[in-house]
């Protein structure tokens, strides 16, 4: 109930391109928001971007505006986030997740994957 699975993860050098899919399952895919959320080795979960379902706007934070690109494929439950021009600063675990209610703290998901690691290089 309520499964998330995310998968693309993986190492580039700086500059490089990867891209994320997170699969939701029936019941988490009727749920409104969702969202990417980045967690550096010893540091704090934070969020990336979420997007409505519902009206398909979607949100980013200051520090990957321009270089990633989330998306929405509602006929396969899937949504997946590009992203372009990786900074070693972007390395670190990658998680989805899904709300109801849009927010961008993590304690209001209450749905989560198990996460997918990226590395980035210099």
């Amino acid at each position: 109930q309520g499964q998330l699975v995310e998968s693309g993860g993986g190492s580039v050098q700086a500059g490089g391109s990867l891209r994320l899919s997170c699969a939701a399952s029936t019941d988490t895919a009727t749920i409104r928001y969702m969202g990417w959320f980045r967690q550096a080795p010893g540091k704090e979960r934070d969020g990336i971007t979420i997007i409505d379902n519902k009206s398909g706007a979607t949100y980013y934070a200051d520090y990957v505006k321009g270089r990633f690109t989330v998306s929405r494929d509602n006929a396969k439950n899937l949504m997946t986030l590009q992203m372009n021009n990786l900074k070693p600063e972007d390395t670190g675990m990658y998680y989805c997740a899904a709300t109801t209610y849009f927010s961008w703290l993590p304690s209001a998901y209450p749905y989560w994957g198990q996460g997918t690691q990226v590395t980035v290089s210099s």
